[in-house]
């Protein structure tokens, strides 16, 4: 929560004591010091996120059974998904990681792992609907090229949205998280990834 509010390289140790509501001296009871408390952060994030499936339980046996099409299930899959980011405390892990990404190698190492999971995701869908005859066939390369295009325009676009949403909330914060994320999800954003998926499959 401090780095949300600071950045990590902003923040000290009297603001996360502040944080929590204890004294500074207290927290010498848990962690060597600030590096010791940052990397251990970075490892409770990295967990949190690797908890974090973009499919549903059902995602595969809907698609083999012609349960749903391929946009209609895009479009649930990514509204469920940025639902998931918008509440605490995966939002500000999320703001967190990938703020500090480009200051430090562990989380760019987690950010990394996050993408290729992702990907791997969005890979086991594609393969669903070439294996039911609902897309071309195509060679494992190219599966995985489509499969990184879109798994980037999700991540790009998440980004700038969850970014603006942080604006949000540190230009009111007397709103606080809870207030704001009480509103519907863009449902704008979801088309705009949307239309961009589909024009990414036409050309499968």
């Amino acid at each position: 929560m401090a780095a949300f509010e600071k950045s990590a390289g902003g923040i000290s140790l009297t603001d996360v004591a502040e944080n929590l509501q204890i004294k500074k001296a207290s927290l010498y009871n848990h962690f060597e010091g600030k590096d010791a408390m940052y990397n251990s952060t970075i490892e409770y994030c990295g967990n949190e996120l690797s908890k974090v499936s973009f499919l549903m339980d059902k995602t595969i046996y809907s698609i083999k059974n012609n349960k749903i099409g391929l946009t209609s299930l895009f479009k649930k899959l990514i509204t469920r998904y940025i639902n998931i980011f918008e509440m605490e405390p995966l939002f500000q892990i999320y703001v967190f990681i990938n703020t500090e990404k480009y200051f430090n190698i562990n989380e760019m190492n987690v950010v990394q792992n996050e993408y290729k999971k992702f990907k791997d995701e969005i890979n086991q869908i594609l393969q669903s609907y070439q294996d039911t005859n609902k897309i071309s066939k195509m060679s494992n390369k190219v599966l995985s090229d489509y499969s990184d295009g879109i798994t980037s325009i999700i991540n790009q676009k998440m980004d700038f949205y969850l970014f603006n949403r942080k604006e949000e909330i540190r230009q009111n914060p007397e709103s606080g998280v809870g207030s704001l994320f009480a509103l519907d999800t863009n449902s704008e954003l979801v088309d705009d990834i949307t239309r961009s998926i589909n024009a990414i499959m036409m050309s499968i």
